[in-house]
């Protein structure tokens, strides 16, 4: 089948034009190197001294504690530009198993207006509250935990709270089409409160939210027993195969190795670790694209606990991370709107495969499209031609049932948007007695 495919790609390629170089965009690359180690870690040490971010905020004072943490973290967003719009985004949370009072959930947001694009939102999120959990007689005791005053939580989350806000301090002195969120979430470890409220309140309310980059846990780079991440760093996506959330993270990849020649992204098409969860989650379930990014070598023994501290991050590897993520947000943010797919056709024949598109409200700067072809069993595209201003493609002597076919939308400076892809709807079971002839 591979032989197949090959043939007629190449025969595709030569009646439809090349596929458009890789180029890199200055802009994508002023965001690269506009990450500062010195920030980076200026801000991981900062959320370190507030001491417990526990969002039900029993440790407070001046300088202590989460509401304290989030005023700095509002404050120091409002300093980085004029252009970006700060404010809270609170929600209600009742007593339960980890919340131990009806209380606040706070999230702190920043938004940098598109230009062309604005009711189109790219988003990046990290938690910033922390936890030190408390185990009595083998359950979590919630009043314990949320008296501990020795919560640091550097690696867990002030990683990824400091990835979010060095790339709003560098991005906010660009332009970009699309309009970009910067969140810091809280109340993560209570069950992933800040997001999933978030998350909820976007989707009733119909945002046009393209994707979410969550960010959590990138402060380490070696494990407790020794292993190494290395330029590694994993990316979580969930189910099925060819999710919005799955188109993102091979994007991620795609996007990110392609600025920084020596970053990894290893892919892991799972929704999260085994038994754990993240902000990126509740997006996911709400239909939005969605992916987690945590390094590969987390130091268990100091996670939720007064032993996460500035002393056992490595501020390269994060800062590595953030510059990652940064080119993936502004590919996003620069990028034509994804196009919408029709069903797969057989074509007259019904031996071809028929691929049809549209693009509501097409840009200005659009030049095209790109059509992507791999086999079911293959993790990444395997073949890609330049369609030119077409809203149509035929395979000729291609059999839908064994590729996976998708497209994307390219603009006149190469930047490419999220692929989109047609996945099988699941079919309703039937009995044989009622089964049409197939």
């Amino acid at each position: 089948m591979r032989t197949i495919v090959l043939t007629m790609m190449l025969a595709a390629t030569a009646a439809w034009g090349q596929r458009l170089p890789k180029s890199a965009h200055p802009t994508i690359e002023q965001v690269v190197a506009g990450v500062s180690e010195e920030r980076v870690a200026a801000i991981m040490k900062k959320l370190e001294s507030f001491g417990s971010r526990e969002s039900n905020g029993v440790v407070a004072g001046p300088n202590k504690g989460i509401a304290a943490a989030r005023d700095w973290i509002a404050a120091e967003l409002k300093s980085y530009s004029p252009r970006l719009e700060v404010s809270f985004d609170p929600h209600p949370a009742k007593k339960g198993a980890r919340v131990i009072k009806d209380t606040e959930i706070v999230n702190v947001v920043a938004v940098l207006k598109g230009k062309t694009q604005p009711d189109v939102q790219v988003l990046v999120g990290g938690h910033y509250d922390s936890m030190h959990m408390v185990v009595k007689e083998g359950k979590l005791d919630a009043e314990a935990t949320a008296s501990q005053e020795h919560a640091e939580g550097v690696a867990d989350n002030a990683s990824g709270t400091a990835c979010v806000m060095e790339l709003a301090r560098v991005m906010s002195q660009y332009e970009f089409d699309k309009t970009i969120v910067f969140i810091a979430f809280a109340g993560e470890e209570q069950g992933l409160l800040g997001a999933g409220g978030y998350a909820r309140r976007a989707s009733k309310e119909k945002r046009r939210i393209e994707a979410l980059i969550n960010v959590d846990t990138i402060g380490t780079n070696v494990t407790g027993n020794g292993l190494q991440a290395g330029q590694r760093v994993n990316v979580y996506s969930g189910d099925p195969m060819d999710s919005g959330s799955r188109a993102l993270a091979r994007y991620m990849k795609e996007v990110s190795e392609r600025y920084l020649g020596e970053m990894i992204v290893n892919t892991v098409f799972r929704p999260d670790r085994f038994g754990r969860g993240g902000d990126h989650t509740p997006f996911h379930e709400e239909g939005f694209a969605a992916i987690r990014v945590t390094t590969p070598a987390e130091q268990l023994e100091n996670q939720h606990n007064e032993r996460d501290t500035f002393d056992r991050v490595s501020v390269p590897y994060t800062a590595m991370v953030t510059r990652g993520v940064g080119a993936a947000l502004s590919s996003l943010a620069l990028a034509p709107k994804p196009p919408v797919v029709s069903p797969l056709q057989r074509g007259t024949s019904r031996y071809d495969a028929v691929m049809r598109w549209k693009s509501e409200e097409p840009e200005a700067d659009l030049a095209g499209y790109s059509v992507l072809v791999r086999s079911t069993t293959a993790p990444y595209w395997e073949r890609e031609v330049y369609v030119g201003k077409h809203d149509n493609f035929t395979l000729k002597n291609v059999s839908i049932d064994e590729v996976v076919l998708g497209v994307r939308a390219v603009d006149a400076d190469g930047v490419e948007s999220l692929v989109t892809s047609w996945t099988l709807p699941q079919r309703r079971s039937f009995t044989a007695a009622t089964s049409p002839a197939r």
